[in-house]
């Protein structure tokens, strides 16, 4: 349950970074302040695409350690340097 929660949490901040909500599950989310609705299908792409993928800030931060990596740094260095 706790899993399904983040996910969705994920997919709705991938979905509208600006959406105000509270979500019990995929099928009780109650949309707050003018947010305008996201489609349950939209959200299970969205679910479904980041437990393929990741999600874009997961994937922006393996970019950059990949670099930082590529440029000589050591994994240790990274992590405490930038903590990833």
């Amino acid at each position: 349950m706790i899993k399904d929660l983040d996910l969705l949490n994920k997919a709705l901040k991938e979905l509208n970074p600006n959406a105000q909500y509270q979500a019990t599950s995929i099928d009780n989310i109650v949309w707050k302040d003018g947010t305008n609705p996201i489609s349950k299908s939209d959200i299970e792409t969205k679910i479904t695409d980041i437990k393929a993928n990741g999600t874009t800030e997961e994937n922006k931060k393996a970019s950059a350690k990949q670099k930082l990596l590529d440029l000589g740094l050591t994994e240790e260095e990274i992590k405490l340097t930038f903590g990833i």
